[in-house]
């Protein structure tokens, strides 16, 4: 008999070991439910659609609750609450938090439900939730039983206000425990009488609950005969005949009762009721606890033969009613489901996981791209600088290199007075000389000066050229009214190499007097000069040019074209120079212009 015993026990003790670990009250339908929700889960994070994937881990979580799986429930109530807290949805974070919050009060986390029902009221969109989840703080957190039912009637007339049936329901079993503290039985069995009233037509779950404490109040109170009248009334409940795993319970829990009442007749009657009930209807852990109940009462009565029957008769119709036991396989689907859960939020970790280090490479790159960018275009702009200021450089360089050819030249027109013995023309030559060159230095550390003093410098210059080769040609300044002589800026000693070039080399070869006209115009946006001569012509000056001159000339041409050049890449004047022989070698026409804007 013993051995028999023993393997008949490590038999369930097997199976009870996966499936106790479930809830024992799993039904079919909220099996379903969760695989419902986990599809719609799936859906939700492969979408990134984080509203409908908070709203499927509540979904679940109120599956847990409803069906006593408080641990549970309490897992993804927490879940759907980050999700709802990261979205900022302030109504559904209230609801999440409260749903926690009576989670962690069913498993008697006292402190962190009060923590969660005071943030509830923290975030209560509405009046009637703040006031709801304050009066819950208040209820678990208050010293004395007065205050604590205080609070109760409160949120009892707040949830009588809106109808709550659950709530309310919840309330009066609340208010029983606070009479029961304060030794209150009558009051505590009317309020739990009400509760079940209020709970068994909209949350039988509840109800049975509520029909528990009560019968648990009438036996420590001694009087069986009413917790015996309070199980039979919840058997004949519909939520409890239409549930057949329920009923062997209520069964079991009635037999119970006979027991401490000492009427084991009854008690075992009720238990080989229950034993058949879980044998025809397949619950393998209900039929194991209705054995050992009846073992116990077989033992105390010595029959052991009863005994020996009860567990052959067990072993031999296991296998048909493991079979039969549907609890079995939602349990297994359930683990499957919630196995799939997790595997689907790693997997959606992972995919964050790549993705944040994808965005944080890509935001390194174009970190990087604009770093490099940046670099580039203060290398570009320091290499423009730096060229700009080489042509400035290069531009001073070729204005003094002009200066002392200039000088040079005067210096030899002064030799030839001197030699000539012509004291007082040396003597005017220098003074007008010096006053030019004054005009020279000061302006000679600008690029552009004002069109006056250029014109001043000119006028200056063709004075002292007309003074050594008075002889030799006459000119003549001519300056469109239109110009704006004080504002406009020119580039400075730019047309005097070409005045110059008319006089050494066209106009002193004549044989009488030439002719030299300097003319400035408007040419739409342009400044357009004109020097024109009737000296010997380019070609002709060319042959009569020693290899010396030759070379002076070149480089002088040169360095103003460069300038020209210099200029038009610093400042953008669009200047252009043509030299040309007018017709028939009369002379040669220079043409000037530059871009006024």
């Amino acid at each position: 008999m013993k051995m028999l015993k023993l393997f008949t026990l490590f038999l369930l003790t097997l199976w009870g070991s996966t499936i106790y670990s479930q809830t024992t009250n799993n039904s079919t339908a909220a099996v379903e439910e969760v695989q419902v929700e986990t599809k719609k889960l799936k859906k939700a994070m492969d979408t990134k659609n984080e509203p409908a994937q908070a709203d499927s881990y509540y979904n679940i979580g109120e599956t847990f609750f409803n069906g006593g799986n408080f641990p549970k429930s309490e897992e993804y109530y927490t879940k759907a609450k980050n999700l709802y807290e990261k979205l900022n949805d302030k109504p559904n974070i209230e609801k999440a938090t409260r749903r926690l919050a009576q989670s962690q009060e069913k498993q008697n986390k006292i402190t962190p439900a009060i923590s969660n029902y005071g943030r509830a009221a923290q975030m209560g969109y509405s009046e009637k939730s703040k006031a709801v989840n304050s009066n819950d703080v208040a209820r678990l957190s208050s010293p004395t039983p007065e205050l604590k039912a205080e609070a109760i009637q409160n949120n009892i007339n707040l949830n009588k206000k809106e109808n709550e049936q659950g709530d309310l329901a919840e309330s009066y079993s609340q208010l029983a425990d606070v009479n029961l503290k304060q030794k209150d039985v009558s009051s505590a069995e009317e309020n739990l009488n009400t509760a079940y009233k209020i709970s068994k037509k909209e949350a039988p779950q509840q109800a049975l609950a509520i029909n528990q404490k009560l019968a648990d109040l009438y036996v420590e109170n001694k009087n069986y005969d009413k917790a015996i009248e309070a199980k039979k009334k919840v058997l004949k409940e519909d939520f409890v005949k239409e549930n057949s795993q329920e009923k062997v319970n209520q069964i079991q829990e009635l037999a119970d009762i006979y027991i401490k009442k000492n009427d084991p007749k009854e008690a075992v009657d009720l238990l080989k009721n229950a034993y058949g009930i879980a044998l025809d209807k397949g619950h393998t852990l209900e039929a194991q606890k209705s054995v050992k109940k009846l073992d116990s009462l077989y033992a105390i009565s010595g029959n052991v033969d009863a005994s020996v029957q009860l567990y052959r008769d067990f072993l031999g119709k296991l296998p048909n009613l493991v079979s039969k036991d549907r609890s079995l396989v939602d349990n297994k689907i359930l683990e499957d489901t919630e196995q799939r859960i997790s595997q689907l939020e790693k997997e959606k970790e992972l995919k964050d996981e790549l993705i944040r280090k994808k965005n944080l490479f890509n935001y390194g790159l174009i970190g990087a791209l604009i770093l490099l960018t940046g670099l580039i275009v203060f290398i570009f702009r320091t290499l423009k600088k730096v060229q700009s200021k080489n042509k400035k450089i290069a531009l001073q360089s070729l204005r003094r290199e002009m200066n002392p050819h200039f000088i040079f030249n005067s210096l030899n027109s002064v030799n030839h007075f001197i030699a000539t013995n012509n004291e007082l023309e040396a003597n005017q030559y220098l003074t007008k000389f010096s006053k030019l060159m004054r005009g020279v230095m000061e302006n000679s550390t600008e690029d552009f000066i004002p069109f006056q003093q250029e014109l001043d410098l000119l006028q200056n210059y063709l004075a002292l050229e007309k003074t050594r080769f008075a002889d030799k040609f006459d000119y003549e300044i001519e300056v469109d009214e239109s110009l704006n002589m004080q504002n406009l800026q020119v580039p400075g000693m730019l047309i005097q190499p070409f005045l110059e070039n008319a006089v050494w080399h066209g106009l002193r070869y004549r044989a009488d007097k030439g002719f030299l006209k300097l003319s400035f115009g408007k040419n739409e946006s342009y400044l357009k000069i004109l020097i024109e001569d009737n000296g010997i012509g380019i070609e002709e000056s060319k042959k009569q040019k020693t290899q010396h001159q030759k070379t002076r000339e070149g480089r002088g041409m040169k360095n103003t074209l460069e300038r020209v050049q210099l200029l038009n890449d610093l400042y953008k004047k669009d200047i252009s120079c043509s030299v040309k022989d007018k017709e028939n070698n009369s002379g040669v026409l220079v043409t000037i212009q530059l871009n006024l804007g």
